[in-house]
């Protein structure tokens, strides 16, 4: 059983905690995470956290740019690795 559920809120709170996007702007449900600093690096040290906190295996070949597009949309992903229905 995941450690939590993933939620916008969930992965605000991860964002902030390890200072990956490395920015003081506001993030909300519906950021544009690229706009607020996502880039390669940014990326592969999220994929860490998340693999870690949610305790979930991201495929490589499922790393689509609109997964990462916001937290909201990010969080819907995350939750269908952590129920086995990955779109």
């Amino acid at each position: 059983m995941p450690t939590s559920p993933a939620s916008p809120e969930s992965i605000i709170a991860l964002l902030h905690e390890h200072d990956i996007l490395g920015t003081e702007d506001p993030i909300n449900a519906d950021s544009d995470l690229f706009s607020l600093g996502l880039d390669s690096l940014a990326l592969m040290q999220l994929l860490l956290h998340l693999e870690a906190h949610f305790e979930v295996t991201i495929p490589t070949a499922n790393l689509i740019g609109s997964h990462f597009s916001t937290p909201r949309r990010l969080a819907e992903w995350i939750s269908s690795l952590q129920l086995g229905t990955d779109d």
